[in-house]
């Protein structure tokens, strides 16, 4: 399996309406178009022979590699070095009016020679909708035209390329000190391959680093981890598809939780959950835009309706908001390093997770300040706080989507409580019509029900549904949420609980899947984003040096530009898809939130200005009302 790069050898490069995977050898590995939930051009990281690749690299067998990120960018540099010389590959995808949609787009490939003489070679071998569809290719005297489905995709500035096996094309050539040359894969050309000059290319860098480091510019973070958290936000910002705002919760498929596993999704669609999580992230580091724009997403999601069995909203969609994401299995695929099968689509989008509608509501609470409900949109929101006054009381498919059968998850409750919580403080400050006295009493009833039936006295801890002995670490977000006070001696105990059953070395697993199963073979890694709960939590909860220590070590699981797959493995390699938007999220949060206590004490907690943060329920216990605009405030411990 040595024809594939490690998942942690990748870096991420992208326009706001796809992205494509670089790995440390210089080949492009992964990318679909024009939109990130699109059939891939390369996929070769899911099948080496069959899925297609476009690289660039040294062909000196003494080279060695490396990547980092132009500072303050998404520019992406591989650094190959060798006895005979030094270059480096810049790799970006120019950023040019992204909120138009367009099936136009480009990756930008400069390689220049910095020490000696290099000479590399250059491989393009599209395989178009994951190697379903076959193409054409015709050579011309500045590069290739593949094409497929009538649509061209070309390869501008390669002047003397050859055609190579399975209508790929192939290409060798030297750069001495001082030489650059460009390269540009274009999606939807309407033009043939054109030369592409040193002058031009490096423009094209220009501005890609001149967009990313204005935007970076309106990070407000200025806490202890900011180069870790700016590389979390423009991570973040690469996965947000911008004519809608959506963000995807990767943006790759078939990526595995355990290698020659069948635990292989797909993550290039937006789900509730995730997405409603950016909102607190984005808000806390200053981007009210992009926190507002997914609002709107939401808003429409929400006044569609267009869930079924799962309730009035389903728990993901495509980026544009259509709701098809039928699965299948791609068999002709072998799958990460053997891992099948691979699937694209997914099933999981019709399943009844409750929680949803509590993190939706926490979502628009949290941007009311800056972004007002208007009367339409509150009434939609106020048919799905009485649909859950319905139907809070059954069993759904939870949090991590498991196959083997609904239970009256803890966390799903919560959530509920959470959606009716926020739906009455906000119908409350606003003077909102709506059964506020309804709403009210069904959430006391599930306050009633969590306390009583999801807190199991012999575990000592809240676990992950009635009657079980098995702990989940999506409770984690209890006392993020509000639910329960994080210093409550119930939920000390459950933490004290899930540190010895479920975290390792600060890495946090889900569950255990062997106690509590769920429909699936095999086992899975720590979910690094329970990782990041894990710290907030203990922040909450006053255990700073726990808090920090735990936070350190996480970092330490990064990729070498700062990136997180989904999951840790216990060799500590990443696996499972990647990048993975909710683990940066994660990371954001947990930041935040110890920032906040490391400077003004234990129980201080971030708070967004003028937001309707949780924990303000409480405050009010403590008697300490936060005035609007307050951004800390320590809290009586």
């Amino acid at each position: 399996m040595s024809d594939y790069a490690l998942i942690s050898d990748h870096g991420l490069i992208g326009d706001l309406q796809t992205a494509a995977l670089v790995a440390k050898d210089g080949t492009i590995d992964f990318f679909c178009a024009p939109r990130f939930d699109s059939p891939s051009i390369f996929a070769s990281l899911l099948d080496a022979r069959k899925g297609g690749r476009f690289r660039i690299t040294s062909a000196r067998d003494d080279t060695m590699t490396n990547q980092m990120y132009f500072p303050q960018s998404a520019c992406l540099i591989t650094r190959f070095t060798s006895d005979a010389g030094i270059a480096e590959l810049v790799d970006f995808m120019p950023v040019d009016n992204p909120s138009k949609v367009t099936q136009n787009h480009k990756i930008v490939r400069a390689v220049r020679c910095l020490r000696g003489e290099m000479t590399f070679r250059l491989e393009c071998e599209p395989r178009f909708d994951f190697a379903r569809q076959l193409h054409e290719v015709s050579l011309t005297s500045e590069g290739a035209v593949f094409r497929a489905n009538g649509q061209d995709v070309v390869l501008h500035g390669a002047a003397g390329v050859e055609r190579a096996r399975d209508d790929g094309v192939r290409l060798d050539f030297s750069l001495v000190a001082g030489e650059i040359r460009g390269f540009v894969l274009e999606t939807a050309a309407s033009r043939a391959p054109q030369p592409v000059s040193p002058g031009e290319a490096m423009t094209l860098f220009d501005d890609t680093v001149r967009f990313w480091r204005g935007w970076l510019g309106k990070c407000t973070y200025q806490g202890r981890w900011r180069e870790m958290v700016h590389r979390s936000a423009m991570s973040l910002k690469l996965m947000t598809y911008a004519p809608t705002g959506a963000l995807v919760a990767s943006p790759t498929v078939g990526l595995p939780e355990q290698l020659g596993g069948e635990r292989n999704w797909d993550y290039r669609y937006t789900w509730i959950r995730d997405a409603s999580a950016s909102v607190y992230a984005l808000l806390g580091l200053g981007y009210i835009d992009e926190a507002t724009a997914f609002l709107k997403w939401v808003s429409d999601r929400v006044s569609e309706q267009v869930g079924a069995d799962s309730g009035p909203l389903r728990i993901m969609y495509r980026v544009d908001g259509s709701s098809d994401l039928a699965e299948e299995t791609l068999h002709h695929f072998e799958g990460y390093r053997g891992s099948s099968p691979v699937r694209i689509g997914n099933g999981a989008a019709g399943q009844l997770q409750l929680d949803i509608y509590g993190e939706v509501m926490e979502a628009i609470a949290l941007a009311e300040p800056y972004e007002a409900v208007g009367y339409h949109d509150w009434l939609e929101l106020t048919k799905i706080l009485d649909w859950l006054c319905e139907n809070w009381d059954q069993p759904d498919e939870g949090v991590w989507e498991t196959r083997g059968g609904r239970q009256d998850f803890t966390y799903g409750r919560v959530m509920c409580w959470v959606a009716l919580d926020r739906g009455i403080r906000m119908a409350e400050s606003r003077g909102r019509p709506g059964d506020v006295r309804r709403w009210a009493s069904t959430r006391d009833a599930i306050s009633h029900q969590v306390m009583s039936k999801c807190w199991n006295s012999s575990r000592r801890a809240f676990t992950q549904h009635p009657g079980t002995q098995v702990l989940d670490a999506s409770n984690l977000l209890m006392p993020l949420v509000g639910f329960v006070a994080p210093k409550d001696p119930l939920w000390l105990s459950t933490l004290d609980a899930m540190n010895e059953e479920l975290v390792t070395d600060s890495l946090v697993y889900r569950y255990n899947p062997s106690a509590s199963p769920d429909g699936l073979r095999g086992s899975e890694g720590t979910f690094s984003l329970c990782s990041f709960f894990y710290v907030a939590a203990l922040t909450r909860a006053g255990r700073l040096d726990e808090a920090q220590y735990a936070f350190e070590k996480m970092l330490t699981y990064a990729n070498h530009l700062g990136l997180y797959s989904e999951e840790i493995d216990p060799s500590g390699r990443q696996i499972g898809n990647f990048p993975q938007a909710f683990t940066h999220l994660a990371l954001i949060h947990a930041a935040l939130d110890l920032d906040a206590a490391l400077n003004f004490g234990p129980g201080a907690v971030f708070q967004l200005p003028g937001g309707l943060r949780p924990t303000t329920v409480l405050d009010l216990a403590a008697g300490q009302l936060r005035q609007p605009g307050d951004q800390f405030r320590q809290r009586a411990t």
